[in-house]
């Protein structure tokens, strides 16, 4: 993980436009797939060591849920949504409008609402990342794990390749009217190449 560019500071305050812009495109898009409206406050983003995800969502040994994408073309890297798991069920209450501690598993049926909705964050933000820098960028399908946080965070320091030990962290809260849930977003990007891509548009 050496030979990684230092990130910018003006060049950060610009995702955090695209990472807002994409997490609320996203709340709309699965809107419409479930008709109902799911809307997202306080959307942030900000640069943290790859090292401290475990940290930020509970610790190694806990148990949590992982969507997982890759994405490639003109830049290539991986964007995990993780919660911890109690997290991820009450996640699934609200995007299946039904009462909170209904979900008690995440069966096929709760892991394929949490893979369309990781897709759909993950995708909306890399469309507008690629419209702004005018690249190609194309994720992969989603991948959903669950695991303890320790063992998701291996699966995806072996998968990164050495791209970078710095993580964009998107958060944003889910709102179903008074009914809320964080969801955190890990974006893995190759550093030089988005910078360099950034640079060229700025």
């Amino acid at each position: 993980m050496n030979d990684i560019a230092p990130f910018d500071q003006d060049l950060l305050e610009i995702l955090k436009t695209i990472a807002s812009e994409g997490i609320k495109n996203a709340a709309h898009g699965f809107s419409g797939m479930i008709g109902r409206k799911i809307e997202v406050s306080n959307p942030a983003l900000r640069l943290v060591p790859l090292l401290t995800i475990p940290e930020l969502v509970g610790g190694p040994e806990d148990d949590a849920v992982g969507i997982y994408l890759r994405f490639e073309g003109d830049m290539v890297g991986q964007i995990m949504m993780i919660m911890p798991y109690q997290k991820a069920m009450e996640l699934v209450d609200l995007l299946m409008d039904i009462p909170q501690g209904t979900t008690q598993h995440l069966g096929s049926i709760e892991r394929s609402a949490l893979g369309e909705l990781g897709n759909m964050c993950g995708t909306f933000f890399l469309n507008s990342l690629a419209k702004l820098v005018g690249a190609s960028i194309k994720p992969t399908p989603p991948a959903v794990m669950v695991d303890m946080v320790g063992a998701i965070l291996d699966i995806v320091v072996a998968t990164s390749g050495g791209i970078s030990d710095q993580i964009l962290l998107m958060q944003a809260n889910f709102m179903d009217g008074v009914r809320s849930v964080e969801a955190n977003f890990w974006v893995i990007p190759d550093m030089n190449a988005l910078q360099n891509l950034l640079k060229k548009n700025s």
